[in-house]
């Protein structure tokens, strides 16, 4: 029965890539195209994004780049619009030690955190790895865990009603149904080591 079930979870995996893939034919070349899809940051831009917390984000070599947090806690880059249901594409850069990550759906654009939002994680290093990259923290585990650290990544996340399903370099990482966040806006998060964000757009759904 176990085997049976997991074989069922690796179709429901692969109907989600494919269908998924349908809108991202590629990560690279899928920039700033297709009908409804708005660009929140594309690397030549700091965009309108609100900041909580303190880190020096800064544009560097077509990227928006933090390296060096300044505030007691985390530092994010918050957007000025609430989404509810959406598809959001991330291209970013973490180093080994990074502790970052894509909150969304936040109740509160004040107070950023895996208690008030869903956060798709980017922490190799995180002592329980079960909620490290891939994870969406306090909610859906992630196994194996994959790792980001030293190279470039895009995270395609669905967040459709109480459904969410996070996709880490063409593999699902973490799916999730619950409806405690329902809208609210997207934040990234600079905790610990160099994080690179080169692309966010989202298309409201």
């Amino acid at each position: 029965m176990q085997r049976a079930s997991c074989r069922a979870c690796q179709l429901v995996a692969g109907v989600i890539v494919s269908a998924l893939a349908a809108f991202f034919p590629s990560s690279q070349a899928f920039a700033q195209t297709g009908p409804g899809w708005v660009v929140l940051l594309d690397g030549n831009d700091m965009g309108e994004w609100n900041q909580v917390g303190e880190s020096n984000w800064r544009l560097e070599d077509g990227a928006v780049v933090a390296d060096n947090r300044t505030s007691q806690g985390p530092a994010f880059l918050v957007s000025p619009e609430s989404y509810s249901d959406f598809m959001l594409i991330v291209d970013f850069w973490a180093s080994d030690d990074a502790n970052s990550g894509v909150f969304l759906r936040c109740s509160n654009p004040e107070a950023i955190g895996d208690r008030t939002c869903f956060e798709a994680n980017v922490f190799d290093q995180r002592p329980d790895p079960s909620y490290g990259t891939g994870a969406i923290v306090r909610h859906a585990e992630v196994d194996p865990m994959p790792t980001a650290g030293g190279k470039w990544n895009t995270f395609v996340i669905l967040a459709q009603g109480r459904d969410i399903t996070v996709v880490l370099n063409g593999e699902v990482t973490a799916r999730l149904n619950s409806g405690m966040f329902g809208e609210g806006p997207i934040a990234l998060q600079h905790g610990a080591g160099t994080i690179k964000f080169s692309r966010v757009e989202i298309r409201p759904l």
